[in-house]
């Protein structure tokens, strides 16, 4: 690898970065979260795909946080009555976190609302090919990401 295409890379990473962290600061800030936290919304967001709910390493791998962070912030939601814990029926040590109903409506009203402010923030500089090619991209990057992190199998 030449010294252009490591500057490259490395320019291309730290844009990527503060464009990410840019975004969702102001999304934190000029969001509509109701009296929840961006992090409890993102936990809901998990969540609503999840028909059978999700075990709390899958939940940690998801949301980005501590199994420690994850586990403080699914019991304030339980406090809450946004989601509850049931029993894993593949595994009497785990359970899993399921959204209640009260969860599910907390969830899809302020998804609406957060997926109209991310389209402005992010139509406001690219178009639709433009958003095509960075999905494409971002899809490509996690890919490889995953691939990297999987066992190394048949290797002698």
């Amino acid at each position: 690898m030449d010294a252009r295409q490591i500057r490259l890379a490395n320019q291309a990473w730290e844009a990527m970065f503060r464009a990410q962290s840019t975004l969702a600061l102001e999304f934190e800030r000029e969001g509509d979260w109701g009296d929840l936290l961006p992090r409890e919304y993102g936990v809901l967001y998990a969540l609503a795909s999840a028909r059978n709910g999700l075990r709390m390493t899958e939940l940690c791998d998801d949301v980005l946080l501590t199994q420690a962070g994850i586990s403080r912030l699914v019991a304030r939601l339980e406090r809450r009555g946004l989601v509850e814990r049931s029993n894993d029926p593949h595994d009497a040590r785990a359970y899993r976190i399921r959204l209640t109903a009260a969860g599910t409506e907390t969830q899809r009203r302020l998804g609406r609302a957060h997926a109209r402010q991310v389209t402005e923030a992010m139509t406001r500089a690219l178009d639709a090919d433009q958003l095509a090619t960075l999905l494409e991209l971002s899809t490509a990057l996690l890919a490889a990401a995953d691939a990297s992190h999987e066992p190394q199998r048949n290797r002698t």
